[in-house]
């Protein structure tokens, strides 16, 4: 084995030696065992930490998620008996439903997003740097000269009996050999060191990330759904057909008369502004350890996209987008049950008639969105032949589905309630239109706040959207007639 591995090894014990005994009689045993069995300890920490970060995260996804939602079906079936039965569901039941749900829930961000190679790669390195930066760190002073291999797990061990002993006998009862190895990392620590300031800690500052950590943003991603379309104008019109005539059938030599009926109309949107206004110091401009114009580019980005997918929900259409729920001519279905999704006998009927209730040139490309809350509610459902209609896709590289239909999460949906519309279901794209007229604009604006030290920015975008072809979304309501 290399020097460099054991020394490598003494230093990293050396590092442990203030954790507990049985810490370090753990960590001594296996290091010693891969000294004395001539493994490079080095590769061996460097391999296993960086295998950790490399797992295929969606081949071990796989069987979990079978498994989880074989239990979870199971599950849900002896809470439906029990109710039957009962006509309440065992705590320990519905307990242990709510924890396979968890599980479930889990998975839903891999399949929205399945996990890259490049990802993969990138996380590999990092791990293998930080350990490359750990053991350059390591003590370089220490020197043995091994007599084979034997040599070597001689040298381990007594460095960790020494420890061991000194925690449980005190210094004094230490055999001589363990004593001068123990003097030698007391005579260590006596030198420059990081841990005190003014004994060298000051030279040693510590290292600043560059990197802010983020809470997740939340948003519906209206656009993924929508048609969309860029304009120059500060309007668009879209001719649309509001009738149409029907055929007539005639005798030989009857007369035949105007079929009418057929009519057209315009369908108008208008690109209204979104903005916001944020105000920096010169100072923190100058002196800041990132670029905070970009910063705050980037969050300015990440709330409009915010405010389409709120109002693509529930936008009011005077002054911003048009929602979906709000728009006059959307077909409904009701859910069969004063409050929730289910039917009164806690099937699927209602989301059923509502898939059924679209027209077939739609339902081709049509979508669920629902938030996660409403799709946890979802996957208990059953439709009359007991069969499942949330049906896992990850096995086959797909997403998942719902009665054989992908959908997508949408925070701005609203959860199950009396009255609610927590569910949509159409084909977005030929039923919503939204217009951009000026994507981001950012002004730098240096002297409104001058006086104050500070710069102010402004951005702003002009977009719009509407439904322009109600009969291609239907919503789904919370009643029970």
């Amino acid at each position: 084995m290399k020097k460099f591995g054991i020394l490598a090894v003494l230093g990293a014990l050396a590092l442990v030696a203030a954790i507990s005994l049985t810490d370090v009689m753990t960590i001594s045993l296996h290091v010693a065992h891969a000294a004395a069995s001539g493994i490079d300890v080095n590769h061996m920490i460097i391999a296993s930490a960086a295998a950790a970060g490399l797992s295929d995260e969606v081949k071990s996804a796989v069987t979990p998620l079978m498994v989880a939602f074989e239990e979870f079906k199971k599950t849900n079936d002896q809470r439906l008996a029990e109710l039957e039965k009962k006509g309440v569901a065992d705590p320990l039941t519905t307990d242990k439903l709510g924890k396979i749900e968890g599980t479930l829930a889990s998975f839903e961000g891999l399949n929205q997003k399945l996990t890259t190679a490049a990802e993969q790669a990138k996380a590999a390195k990092e791990a293998s740097d930080r350990i490359e930066v750990m053991l350059a760190r390591l003590p370089k002073n220490i020197r043995v000269d091994p007599a084979g291999a034997d040599g070597w797990k001689s040298v381990a061990n007594n460095w960790a009996h020494a420890v061991v002993n000194a925690h449980a006998l005190g210094v004094a009862n230490l055999s001589r050999d363990e004593q001068k190895v123990l003097a030698d990392i007391t005579a260590e620590a006596k030198v420059l060191n990081v841990g005190t300031d003014t004994a060298g800690g000051y030279l040693a500052p510590v290292e600043y990330v560059r990197e802010i950590i983020k809470g997740v943003t939340e948003l519906s991603p209206a656009r993924a759904l929508a048609r969309i379309r860029n304009t120059a104008a500060k309007s668009i019109q879209l001719p649309t057909r509001t009738g149409q005539f029907a055929a007539r059938r005639a005798h030989e030599t009857a007369t035949k008369t105007e079929t009418t009926g057929l009519s057209y109309g315009l369908e108008e949107i208008q690109a209204p502004e979104v903005w916001a206004l944020i105000d920096i110091t010169n100072q923190m401009l100058e002196d800041s350890a990132f670029d905070m114009e970009a910063e705050i580019r980037e969050e300015a980005a990440e709330q409009f996209a915010v405010k389409e997918g709120a109002e693509f929900v529930s936008g009011t259409g005077v002054g911003e987008m048009e929602g979906i729920l709000v728009k006059v001519g959307i077909g409904e279905s009701i859910s069969g049950s004063a409050a929730t999704i289910a039917d009164a006998d806690g099937q699927a009927n209602g989301l059923l008639s509502l898939k059924y209730g679209l027209k077939t040139a739609y339902a081709r490309n049509a979508t669920w969105i629902m938030n996660r809350t409403t799709m946890g509610s979802v996957r208990k459902l059953k439709d009359a032949d007991k069969g499942y209609i949330w049906m896992p896709g990850i096995a086959q590289g797909r997403p998942n589905t719902i009665d054989g239909d992908p959908y997508v999460e949408f925070p701005d949906m609203p959860s199950e309630g009396a009255g609610a519309y927590p569910i949509a279901y159409g084909d977005f794209r030929r039923g919503y239109t939204m217009v951009d007229r000026i994507a981001m604009e950012m002004l730098r604006d240096p002297y409104t706040q001058a006086t104050s030290g500070a710069i102010r920015f402004i951005f702003r975008r002009r977009v719009g959207g509407q439904v322009v072809l109600a009969e291609a979304i239907r919503k789904l309501k919370c009643s029970a007639s």
